[in-house]
């Protein structure tokens, strides 16, 4: 679904049958202020762009919301963890590395 920012996100839910007007970022869920979800957290969110560059179907999305300058500027931080090899992800946008090996190429130089 789109967000308010206008890129598509797996993780945002918008409700807004006959007037309504819920919205919620299903990664981060419910949690207590200061660590709430907000719309305006979805125009600089990381996570469109990590499930555009890498759809691995391992790979696990941990979202938590954070206050940077003293609780000035809250920004979404990301991790990622690899259900196949059990290991974190240091770069979600890449992957774990293991789940999609390229096949070794033999090239027969006989001829």
């Amino acid at each position: 679904m789109r967000t308010p920012a206008g890129v598509e996100c797996p993780y945002f839910y918008g409700n807004y049958f006959r007037g309504r007007k819920q919205e919620e970022c299903r990664l981060i869920g419910n949690q207590p202020p200061p660590h709430d979800w907000r719309p305006d957290l979805c125009k600089h969110c990381p996570v469109p762009g990590i499930t555009r560059a890498n759809a691995c179907p391992n790979m696990v999305l941990n979202g938590v919301v954070e206050n940077q300058l003293l609780g000035l500027r809250r920004s979404v931080r990301v991790s990622a963890f690899c259900n196949l090899v059990q290991q974190a992800v240091n770069e979600p946008e890449i992957g774990c590395g293991h789940c999609h090996e390229f096949p070794e190429i033999r090239v027969d130089k006989s001829t």
